[in-house]
């Protein structure tokens, strides 16, 4: 046995390995007979071939070879008869797969058959007859039937032998195909009269060792005088005919003419062709030559026809040609899919280019009808036909898998040819995906704020935190962790828990809004994978404000030592900023929002307090009326519900130098000893006597521009002037009350409760000196002097009396 052995093998990252081998075996051999060791020419340990589950894959090998698995050997498993297995093939070859899974790797064998010389050269017939007249020249032709060889190579058909070979010799016509036609020459002329019958033996032998041969009888009958043979117009003619024409369709038409007349130049026509189908598929009429289908013609069984064809006349000449039919393929069978090996779960995680699913497919036309192309239907899939090998497809991952996208595909793959119009076949591959734990949990915000109000109950829950996992069963089970970490050097687990299943915080302890403000920590959510994925989240817890703090004011400084006064000029104009009340409130939000009001002053109109910076400023114009002494009392609120407040009283001093200041605060302190009844009855008391004054200067005023009126009256009439002498006129010389009219000087402070009197000497005028708020009434009085020389005047009498009275 002669073996030829070649290996190939590619290596792929993460793709299928695939290589081929080549063996030459004889054909005829016995079964169980060894083919080859195909674990050692492939590389492979038998273990791999038995944990792989190596099986051989064919359409229509498998018949003939067998794996043996645990000798790591192929085996004859039925003879093969080569003759048999390739008609028509000068090559023979058995072609299949070997597959092998986990992984998957597939390697391509071809076993050639080799010819051994076990047919001998046969003539379909035993005998040929042949007419021939004594007068055909020397050199005339006569078409033999062909011997056939179903051996190839040496073993087919290598010579011819003609015996006896005194008339007659053999001419050999060696055709492209191969096949050789053989002719009977006439050799020497023939004579009726001295042989009428001639016996000859046609000898067809091979090459084969030992040699093989078939024989066939030859007998010819010497007719007389026919001195023309039939001539075809062409020796070789050609056609063409379309698979599946219908049956009487004419191929071709050929023509052969004979010089002679009568019934010598009658030709005949037929088909010579032996030991093949010809005469079962082509029909020619023997009258004019048409050669016509008498079967349909498939193909992808035969593709070119050799039609021998003879020509003879009834003088027994003939001449010989040949017809070669050329079979025109149409695209009549669809492409054919086979599902080598295919998975039906496949990992999230697998690689890219992994092989999923093997298929060949298969197209009896040929050309571009049997060229076939696979692709997939949906282009949003992760897979892809990738071409291996000649009518080899693999689907292999085209993208990464996510489970969580798509937990299943239907795969849909199309195999076409490009015939015009294309035929096409599809099948439909189901592949679940299975889950890998590569999500890990996800929280809904990237970091979460809670508020939780100070004085809280503990264990109070506070909110939730929440995560999910897009994997599937325990790989997206999620469990929360409060992670380590410290706020102001306590744990935070002192602080706050969280619930592992359900993500709820809950206060541990109640919080001091004085005390924190707020803290953060981390909760990692981890699901119940292997291993198991985390992810983290910020939590910001804020402690809200309650109002439990009241104001607390900052300046001025309320002390029971010492007293604080402002000291305000007495120029001060509208808007002077006095002083600025100060407070702070240690509770947040609008519970620290602090507004300012008066709520009690000297005096009212003088001073405002801003409501919301606290600032103290004139209303008005400050006078010299205005109280040296002025005492505010402001009020601080703060916005909580329900409203807390402070009070601050606020010393002001209404002076235009600092010595005047000292000698005032030296009384500020005494008067802080007032209470508010005090106050309060100095002020009505102020009040009263105001009114009074103003009423008195009033009725002053009025009583002074009657007199005046009066006098003037006198001084212009030519009365008589009558002397008036008031009561009691005579006491004023010794015996009334007053027995000297005295002046007397008033001066007054800027005190209203300090004042000083001056008593003077006595003179001959009556001059009344006020404050400078009755200088204009002083005036007019010096100005009715000339009326008034006279000691016994009215006017003056009055004038007199009034002092008295005032004194």
């Amino acid at each position: 046995m002669k073996r030829q052995v070649l290996l190939f093998v590619s290596l792929l990252s993460f793709g299928p390995v695939f290589g081929q081998v080549s063996y030459s075996i004889p054909e005829e051999m016995s079964r169980g007979s060894l083919v080859g060791n195909i674990a050692q020419d492939l590389g492979l340990e038998i273990k791999r071939l038995i944990s792989g589950k190596a099986k051989i894959y064919s359409r229509n090998s498998n018949q003939y070879i067998e794996l043996n698995r645990e000798r790591g050997v192929l085996l004859i498993k039925e003879r093969i008869d080569r003759e048999a297995l390739c008609t028509e093939k000068a090559l023979c070859a058995l072609d299949f797969q070997i597959l092998l899974e986990n992984p998957m790797e597939f390697y391509t064998v071809t076993v050639q058959i080799i010819d051994i010389n076990d047919n001998a050269p046969t003539f379909e017939k035993s005998e040929m007859n042949f007419k021939i007249s004594e007068s055909a020249a020397t050199g005339a032709k006569f078409d033999l039937e062909r011997a056939v060889d179903l051996d190839v190579g040496i073993n087919d058909l290598q010579k011819y032998e003609l015996k006896p070979t005194e008339n007659f010799g053999l001419k050999l016509h060696s055709n492209p195909d191969g096949q050789k036609n053989v002719e009977m020459v006439l050799l020497k002329p023939l004579d009726r009269e001295k042989q009428e019958q001639i016996s000859l033996v046609l000898t067809a032998v091979d090459g084969g060792e030992p040699q093989m041969s078939g024989t066939m009888q030859i007998f010819i009958t010497v007719l007389d005088v026919n001195d023309n043979a039939p001539v075809f117009t062409q020796k070789t003619y050609k056609a063409t005919v379309t698979e599946n024409s219908p049956k009487g369709t004419v191929v071709a038409t050929v023509t052969a003419s004979d010089a002679d007349q009568g019934s010598n130049s009658k030709i005949t026509y037929s088909i010579t062709n032996t030991l093949d189908n010809v005469r079962k598929m082509f029909y020619v009429n023997e009258e004019n030559g048409q050669v016509s289908l008498i079967e349909t013609i498939d193909f992808e069984k035969s593709k070119l026809f050799q039609i021998n064809l003879r020509a003879n006349d009834d003088g027994g000449l003939t001449d010989s040609c040949k017809l070669i039919v050329d079979v025109l393929d149409v695209n009549d069978n669809k492409p054919e899919i086979n599902i080598m090996s295919k998975s039906t779960v496949i990992s999230e995680d697998a690689k890219l280019n992994m092989v999923v699913t093997m298929i060949n497919t298969e197209d009896l036309d040929s050309g571009d009808n049997g060229n076939v192309k696979c692709f997939i239907n949906d282009n949003n899939i992760p897979f892809l036909v990738s071409s291996t090998s000649n009518n080899f497809f693999s689907i292999v991952t085209d993208s990464d898998l996510d489970r969580e996208r798509a937990s299943e595909y239907n795969i849909t793959v199309t195999c076409s040819d490009e015939g015009v119009p294309s035929l096409s076949s599809s099948v439909t591959l189901t592949l679940q995906i299975s889950d890998v734990n590569d999500n890990a949990p996800v929280f809904e915000r990237s970091s979460y704020e809670a508020y939780i109000v100070e004085n809280n109950t503990p264990g109070l829950s506070i909110f939730t935190v929440k995560a999910t996992d897009t994997d599937w069963n325990q790989n997206a089970r999620v469990s929360y962790i409060l992670e380590d970490s410290s706020v102001n050097g306590v744990p935070v687990s002192s602080y706050v828990s969280v619930s592992a299943d359900s993500g709820v915080i809950h206060a541990v302890r109640s919080f001091d809004y004085d005390q924190i403000k707020d803290f953060h920590f981390r909760v990692k959510a981890q699901d119940g994978g292997s291993p198991p994925l985390s992810s983290n989240v910020t939590v910001k817890i804020m402690i809200q404000d309650q109002n439990d703090n009241p104001p607390q004011v900052l300046y001025p400084v309320q002390t029971g030592g010492s007293l604080v006064a402002e000291m305000v000029p007495r120029s001060a104009d509208v808007g002077y900023l006095v002083t600025k009340v100060v407070a702070v409130d240690v509770d947040s939000g609008q519970n620290a929002w602090l507004s300012y009001k008066l709520q009690k002053a000297t005096d009212r109109v003088l001073f405002e307090v801003g409501l919301q910076n606290g600032e103290i400023r004139t209303i008005r114009q400050v006078t010299d009326k205005d109280a040296v002494k002025q005492r505010l009392t402001v009020i601080v609120e703060d916005n909580g519900q329900p409203s807390r407040s402070a009070t601050v009283i606020v010393n002001v001093v209404v002076a235009d130098s600092f010595p005047e200041v000292l000698s005032e605060f030296t009384e500020l302190t005494h008067d802080k000893e007032y209470n508010d009844n005090l106050t309060f009855y100095l002020v009505l008391a102020l009040a009263v006597v105001s009114f009074l004054f103003i009423t008195c200067l009033v009725v002053i005023i009025s009583v002074k521009i009657y007199r005046w009126r009066q006098s003037r009256i006198l001084y212009h009439s030519n009365l008589p002037v009558i002397p008036y002498y008031p009561p009691r006129y005579s006491d004023t010389l010794g015996t009334g009350t007053l027995p000297h009219v005295y002046n007397y000087e008033v001066c007054r402070t800027t005190d209203s409760r300090k004042s000083d009197c001056k008593f003077g000497r006595a003179g001959s005028q009556n001059v009344l000196i006020m404050d400078p708020s009755s200088t204009g009434t002083m005036q007019r009085i010096q100005s009715e002097k000339s009326i008034l020389d006279e000691p016994d005047s009215p006017l003056e009498i009055t004038n007199h009396k009034k002092v008295k009275q005032t004194i």
